[in-house]
Formats: C-alpha cells, structure tokens, sequence
C-alpha cells in the first residue's frame, strides 16, 4: 500500500492508504472530537461527535471509520459540523443524569470537556422523557450506573474484543437500549472477571470502582488498629498522573510520603512481596521441572487471569501455581511473621493494599486467603482511590519531598518492580531459576525477549541442557490462544505468565483515566512500563532471591521456599466456576 495526499482544513497531509479521516487529521494536529471510538476496543462510528464534511460526499461522514482517498478534501469544524456535535451533545445530556458535581469523573469526563468546548451547558432536549435505572453495586469491584451511560459502547468493547469474556453487552432496542448482562443478571452473577477494563474505557461516570475509601479512613483513625499499606510495583508510574504530571512519571517517594501523610502506621512495599512470589514461584517450578510435576505452569499473580481460568478452563486448574498473589502474600506475611516477630496482635492489624487492579478487591474474599485465620489483605484501593484521599486531605503531592518505604518490609529489587509490565513476572522469575537450575551466577540480568506491549510473546532458553520455552500473554482474549494451544497439545511450554489486563498491571482497571484522545495515538501501557524498568536497571540489587529481608525471613521463620510453613501461609488453591453470560 502506498502514500496518499489529503487536504484537512486546508492543510495537506501525506498518509498511509487506508488512513482514516480521524487519523489524517491527528497527522495535521487537529483533534476530531470522539466518544465512542477507542483505537483496537471499539471503532464501531456510534457517537457521531466526529462527523465531518468530505467535498464531494452525500452529508456528513463519520471520520473515526471514514478511509481517505487521494486528493480529498475535508473540513473538520464547519459551521454545520459544529452545530450537528452541539445537537448531538444536546440530546446525549437530554438522557443523562447530570449530577457532575458528585460524580467521580468530574474533570476527567470526556463527554464533560466537550460539552465544553462546544459550549453545551444544558439540553434543549432535557424536558423529555427519561431513562431512570437502579445502579448496580452487586460486583465487589465494579458499579454499574447507566444513568450516566451514553451508550457509546466502549465497555463492550473492551470486554468483547480486549478481554473475549462478553459478559456485557446491549439488551432491548431504540430509546430503551441500555448497556447490561444477559437478561439483565447483576453483573455478579456473571463470569465478569473483575479486570475493570470496561472502566478504563469508559468516557464518563458509568463504571466505577467500588469505593473503600471510608472504612479504610475510619480504620487509620481508629486508636486500637495498626493499619499497614502496602503499594503495588505499577501504582508508583501511575498516580501522578492523577495530579497533572506526564503519563508514567515515577513518584514512588511522593507516594510514600503521601501515604505516611495520610495516617498509615506503616508504608510497605508490595515490591517486597513480588521477590517473596518469585522465590516461591520459581522454586514450585523447578520442582514441577525436575520431579516430572504438571507443565506448562501458569503464573497466578492476575486474579482477573484467575477467575477467566476458573470459569473457562478449569480443566487445566492443575497448571496453575498455587502462590498466593503478591497481594496476597503481603497481606499473609504482615499478619504472620510480622505480627509474631514485632508482637502485635494479629486482631489489631489492618491491611490495606494500592493497586491498579480493580480484581484485586474480588481477590481479598477468595477462599483459602486468611494465612493466620483473618483474611490476609482488608481492603484494597485502587490508584484512583488513592489520588482520592490524597487530594481530600489537602496534601501538595507534586511537591511533597520523597521519602523511604518503612522497613522490613519496604525493601525489594529490581525483580519485584518490574512485576507491573507484561513480561516483567516472567523475566523476574527467568533471573531466580536460571541461577537455580544451572548453579551459576546469571551475568546479563535483561530478558529481552518477554518485554514488550505485544500480546503474545515467546521465547526459548537452553540451560545446561535443560530447555525452557516460555510464553506470556496480556489481556484475555490473547490468553484464550494460548490456552486453547495447551489445551490442545500444542505448543511445549514449560512456564506461562498470563496478565488480564493488556500491557499487564500498569494499564489495570484501576490505574488514573486517559482520554481516548491521548490513548488513541499513544502506548500509554508502555510510556508506564519504561519507569518501571528504569527503576529496575538502577537498583542495586536485581534478583529476587537476593533480597536480604527475604532470605532472613527464610532463616527466622519459614525455613526454605516451598517447606510446610511457607505453603500454608503463601500458597492457596483454585475452584471450578460456571460460565453464565
């Protein structure tokens, strides 16, 4: 396919044949106002907010699926395009319920910032008859409210076409079409996988994650509670986006100050935890290796990636690790050995985790998760919720001075914290066995291979003699492939990461919104990831089995990886679930 030469608002422009409107005007530095289009999710022309005039064409053409031809000539802010976007963010308004003030989204609404750019402040339209639905809480992530839906279809699509899981999708037609499950189930009831990708795509205040923020808050100010947090690798790339710094600025010192600001007894490092997996991961997996156990092993640090196995392959349950997530396992350290060795009762403690994961807070009412008798992790806020707290209590994070992570349980490697990015559990579990596995000392630590934004990736390593193929997958609908291979025979794999959010945690459900405006011409997941692998290539310590916290908490109190009392503390299991859709 060859070049073409379009005209845009009088500006020419030299793009690929098959370029779209929408994207020939980006190449000119125009922004063509969307609601529905996501590039990869949804390109379905829904909205209409992106109606242009071609010249020659029948009226206006919806730009975000409209192909350029050479030679032609388009405007993208007429008078009468103006006034078709304000007619139909008019009758958007005219159905939506327009509490802005109370909603999460307010000024991180999409549909909020074109009503004003376009000077829209109320419906001529608003007098009509009216949608009234109940919001639907049933999910422990995620709530639904289509009173505020615009029916842009962007959470389809990323349950459709990103995740495979369709647990949502239109039901009834014309004025009465909303966005639901299947005969209009509570999301509950379906094989909803948690993931919150259907958050992250949505424009407005539709979706959103259930809020923790006030039991967590009542809990730090509480005399009789230890509250101990913990932050996830690819929270500290993302929260200062919440706070107008650029995509995937790494702020790991102004979160922990932050955190320590807002009341928390302890800051630790869920970093810590993603060492103490991979020293339990890679040893499950090399005693499967070499003892002729279940192969290939799945990773299990993805609990949106766990319960898509347990609803749609729980016949290859038994390839699953049986670690515990890092979540998880920080939470059953802290009220384990931490309680025992800094004598606090285990009833006092409170856990709290930061996470970019919405499934995270499915995660904390699994079975088999309550290592010292109490459920390991309390509550579990995500990035969002977070900035929340931060900006409620007045505190400057842009300018907050950086400060250490408390210890024991704030240090960790370069291992740990690359745990964020697709690929980086994989390569951090690479650096452990290999040395494991050949008894030598492992020289160029980066794995290069396994990282990257692609959906699948592969990679074969000899070890001695001993051949390792590996596969990693993020987002679900990639997994699919790779589990319908193993399920099928195919593929001679010996270990598989598979994430449920594409890109892995730093693109999670719970991570800050970005505008379909910006994720459409950027790999926010990979301008997130490259912090996390700065972090990585500068610490001083990059193998997980080397953090010395670790290896004396295995000297003190678990005795080795893999022994009776690490099991039972870090280890869980699985269950076989229905697929109701």
């Amino acid at each position: 396919m060859g070049d073409i030469r379009v005209t845009i608002d009088n500006i020419d422009v030299t793009v690929p044949e098959g370029t779209t409107l929408y994207e020939a005007a980006h190449v000119a530095g125009i922004d063509i106002p969307t609601l529905c289009y996501l590039k990869g999710v949804n390109e379905i022309g829904a909205c209409r907010m992106c109606l242009c005039e071609v010249e020659g064409a029948r009226g206006l053409v919806t730009s975000c699926v409209y192909p350029c031809t050479d030679g032609m000539v388009a405007h993208t802010h007429t008078d009468k395009v103006v006034q078709s976007r304000r007619t139909t963010l008019q009758l958007i308004l005219s159905d939506h319920d327009q509490d802005c003030l109370a909603c999460g989204r307010s000024g991180s609404c999409e549909l909020q910032e074109l009503c004003t750019r376009y000077g829209v402040e109320q419906s001529h339209y608003y007098d009509g008859k009216k949608n009234e639905y109940e919001i639907d809480s049933s999910s422990p992530s995620i709530v639904r409210n289509n009173n505020k839906c615009i029916l842009c279809r962007r959470c389809i699509g990323a349950c459709t076409n990103l995740q495979g899981i369709t647990a949502i999708g239109t039901n009834e037609r014309g004025f009465d079409t909303y966005v639901g499950s299947a005969f209009g189930m509570p999301l509950s009831e379906t094989s909803c996988v948690n993931c919150g990708q259907c958050i992250v795509a949505c424009p407005v205040g539709a979706l959103y994650e259930k809020d923790s923020t006030a039991e967590v808050k009542a809990a730090i100010e509480d005399p009789d509670k230890v509250v101990i947090v913990q932050a996830a690798p690819s929270t500290r790339v993302g929260l200062g986006e919440c706070f107008g710094l650029p995509i995937g600025t790494e702020c790991e010192g102004q979160m922990s100050a932050a955190l320590h600001r807002l009341g928390f007894d302890k800051v630790f490092d869920t970093n810590f935890s993603a060492d103490l997996t991979i020293v339990e991961e890679a040893n499950e997996l090399i005693e499967r290796v070499q003892n002729g156990g279940v192969l290939p092993m799945f990773t299990s640090c993805s609990p949106g990636w766990v319960k898509y196995c347990e609803h749609y392959y729980p016949d290859l349950l038994p390839h699953m690790s049986s670690c515990k997530s890092p979540q998880q396992m920080f939470g059953a350290v802290t009220k384990t050995y931490y309680a025992e060795t800094m004598g606090i009762p285990v009833e006092k403690i409170v856990s709290v985790s930061i996470m970019p994961c919405t499934a995270k807070k499915f995660e904390l009412g699994r079975d088999d998760q309550a290592a010292a008798g109490y459920q390991d992790v309390d509550y579990a806020l995500t990035t969002r919720e977070l900035a929340r707290m931060i900006k409620e209590a007045g505190i400057d994070f842009v300018n907050l001075p950086e400060e250490p992570y408390d210890n024991p349980l704030g240090e960790y490697t370069g291992a740990g914290v690359i745990f964020g990015a697709t690929g980086g559990v994989m390569e951090a579990a690479l650096r452990t066995a290999v040395e494991k596995i050949t008894g030598e000392e492992l020289i160029d630590l980066e794995f290069k291979d396994v990282r990257g934004t692609e959906g699948i990736k592969e990679a074969s390593y000899d070890l001695n003699g001993t051949t390792v193929k590996v596969a990693v997958a993020s987002g679900l609908a990639n997994a699919r492939k790779v589990m319908d291979m193993v399920r099928a025979g195919e593929g001679d794999y010996t270990f598989i990461e598979i994430m449920a959010c594409p890109g892995g945690c730093v693109n999670g459900g719970g991570q800050p919104h970005v505008p379909a405006k910006i994720r459409n011409f950027n790999d926010v997941r990979a301008i997130r990831a490259k912090g996390l692998y700065t972090l990585d290539k500068n610490a001083p310590l990059r193998k997980s089995h080397e953090n010395p916290v670790i290896v004396k908490m295995y000297e003190d109190y678990f005795g080795e990886p893999g022994s009776e009392k690490a099991h039972h503390a870090l280890h869980t299991s699985y269950v076989k679930r229905r697929v109701n859709q």
